[in-house]
């Protein structure tokens, strides 16, 4: 489990590929403290586990579904990622409860500044779209930050200059692929009011009703 708060901007040193999977090595300083092979590191908000760890850097395995879902595969030497080490046990949420499993990925379509704020605009697909909801939570590039508006096609964010100066999604261009994860709450719920789509599995079961709420509630 991850909080979305970004604790370091680290660089990719390479991305080797064979078909849709393949390994990942990234140059960190921060998140290696007290980090041990096996351990789990946020890489723009996906969830990578550590194979390996270097004096100034570490080497994670990138399966098939995570390259088709993420931008991971779309990295190039150099590039800035965003690393968030898995939450301690007796840590403090400071953003929201995100996974590091990501949902799909969004495009980049607009900055606007607003006095000492960005509103960034990201379009995305209809099926992650239906879970963000006005002045509730999505992580962008494993970013936890808070939906300011959201229309038939978009949602936008208004980005406060710290969390612009220690993560990558000011440093971008209109265009840029990110990767989403909606709100983990958010999900279930879609999950129980979808027929069929109960925690048991059931197809002849309705979902969350009306007559459900009041014999259970």
């Amino acid at each position: 489990m991850f909080t979305g708060i970004i604790e370091e901007l680290g660089r990719i040193q390479s991305v080797t590929l064979a078909g849709n999977s393949g390994r990942i090595a990234v140059k960190a300083r921060k998140v290696l403290e007290g980090t041990k092979i096996g351990d789990s590191i946020a890489v723009n908000g996906v969830c990578l586990t550590v194979i390996s760890i270097q004096r100034d850097g570490f080497v994670a395995d990138v399966m098939a579904e995570t390259v088709r879902r993420s931008n991971l595969g779309q990295l190039r030497m150099g590039d800035r990622v965003n690393l968030e080490r898995a939450m301690a046990a007796d840590g403090r949420f400071g953003g929201h409860m995100v996974s590091g499993h990501i949902d799909g990925t969004g495009a980049i379509t607009g900055y606007k500044k607003e006095e000492n704020a960005v509103w960034v605009t990201v379009e995305t697909e209809p099926e992650i779209l239906r879970l963000i909801v006005e002045k509730g939570s999505v992580a962008i590039d494993g970013i936890s930050l808070t939906v300011a508006k959201v229309t038939r096609t978009a949602f936008q964010v208004s980005v406060i200059p710290h969390t612009g100066e220690e993560t990558t999604l000011l440093k971008g261009r209109p265009g840029d692929k990110v990767n989403l994860e909606n709100d983990l709450i958010a999900k279930y719920v879609e999950r129980l009011l979808t027929p069929g789509g109960s925690a048991v599995r059931n197809e002849q079961s309705p979902g969350m009703t009306m007559e459900f709420l009041q014999e259970y509630l």
